[in-house]
């Protein structure tokens, strides 16, 4: 069965994962026979900055921008990241924060402060929040580099997608040293939240 159109939008700082956890997503949307688009920002990537990587997938996609209000579900791989990007979230959807803070060169030089309380502002919007401590778990899984695929786990229980699918993907696209640790990382995000 197709499933209707969806558009999720990922969004972290440069070094977290970002781009690897698009690329498994969209990997397994077209593993499922899907139409992907997907669109990514590299170049802050470099430098530390906001990395958003908007994918859209269904039976024909046109477009791989999602615009305001528009985004189904949002993985935010850091809390200032949530923030900056939940006018994406249409009503109804979806937000998982990671319990994450990556401070910008703005608020450590003293220019700016980075917001109090992020989750509590998205839930006075009405804004459907899942709170995930994704490092504290990647840790005792033995490596906090595996957040990101943690993540990707806690995401699955909201997408119709086998979880032969996602292993598959996640073996593809994982080079071999990593991909047990990653795999582990997966389940244990998949089991901290069942839908």
């Amino acid at each position: 069965m197709i499933q209707p159109s969806k558009n999720i939008l990922i969004v972290g700082v440069g070094g977290q994962g970002v781009i690897l956890a698009s690329n498994i997503v969209t990997e397994v949307a077209l593993m499922s026979g899907l139409d992907v688009k997907k669109n990514e920002a590299h170049g802050q990537s470099q430098r530390s900055g906001s990395v958003p990587c908007h994918i859209r997938y269904g039976k024909k996609i046109y477009s791989p921008i999602i615009l305001p209000g528009e985004a189904d579900l949002i993985l935010a791989f850091e809390e200032l990241e949530a923030l900056r990007w939940a006018n994406y979230l249409k009503p109804g959807g979806k937000i998982v924060v990671n319990k994450q803070r990556i401070y910008p060169p703005s608020v450590t030089s003293g220019m700016d402060k980075y917001p109090e309380e992020i989750v509590a502002i998205l839930k006075k919007e009405n804004i459907d929040v899942i709170e995930i401590d994704g490092m504290e778990h990647a840790e005792r899984i033995g490596n906090p580099l595996v957040v990101s695929t943690l993540l990707l786990g806690v995401l699955s229980n909201f997408l119709d997608f086998s979880e032969k699918i996602w292993v598959s993907a996640i073996t593809q696209l994982v080079p071999e040293k990593h991909r047990d640790l990653n795999l582990k990382a997966f389940q244990e995000g998949k089991k901290l939240l069942k839908v």
